[in-house]
């Protein structure tokens, strides 16, 4: 399973003869301080460290801090998951706790995935913003951010039908999408991935460029 590489490579050259420097260049560094992914890095790898889960109360809220901080979740679902960690009961509290950590630190990741899931769906929550987006701070280079309009987009752009998106998150889906996307940046030259978030968003301005090119 993998994205269509004359397209994939054909996006590359077109992106560095604008970007020579790809994310490190000028245009885009600067492009990129709408979006701080170091200090969000910085902020998730502190804030849920292997002892930080031992206080759940804390720990709850710097789930929340960044989610509200972070400039790739919805300003629709901030507030909806702020609300959602304000009314949990201290075991409930406790159960999100462990299953971050569980995502984020021990070998059985899915357990950590699924239970989350589970928790956010009690509310109607269960979105793949919230669910992937501490993961991809916490390993820029490693977890994915899935942004169902992004994602939906690069399966069908690059062609990728063996892969089906689906609105409710699946452990399922997101270790397949994993996999596409840390497999494809090895394609390209690696000023395009300094995150795989950032590469995603290098996808994504390829995507609108053939849009307009039409």
């Amino acid at each position: 399973m993998q994205l269509n590489r004359k397209k994939l490579k054909q996006a590359e050259a077109n992106f560095l003869m604008r970007y020579p420097g790809g994310f490190a260049d000028p245009e885009m560094a600067n492009i990129g301080k709408r979006h701080p992914m170091d200090k969000m890095v910085t902020l998730a790898q502190q804030s849920f460290s292997k002892k930080a889960s031992k206080d759940t109360e804390q720990y709850a809220e710097d789930m929340v801090k960044v989610v509200s901080r972070s400039s790739m979740v919805s300003m629709f679902e901030k507030p909806k998951f702020r609300d959602f960690v304000k009314r949990l009961s201290p075991s409930e509290n406790a159960f999100m706790v462990n299953a971050m950590h569980q995502l984020l630190h021990l070998k059985n990741q899915q357990k950590g995935f699924d239970a989350l899931i589970d928790l956010l769906k009690t509310e109607k929550l269960a979105k793949w913003s919230l669910v992937s987006i501490i993961p991809a701070y916490f390993s820029p280079t490693d977890e994915v951010f899935v942004k169902p309009t992004t994602a939906k987009n690069v399966i069908n752009y690059f062609e990728v039908p063996d892969l089906v998106y689906k609105p409710t998150p699946t452990w399922g889906f997101y270790t397949a999408y994993r996999d596409l996307i840390n497999h494809a940046k090895a394609q390209v030259d690696s000023s395009l991935s300094p995150s795989n978030a950032a590469f995603s968003g290098f996808l994504m301005m390829a995507m609108a460029n053939a849009m307009e090119s039409k």
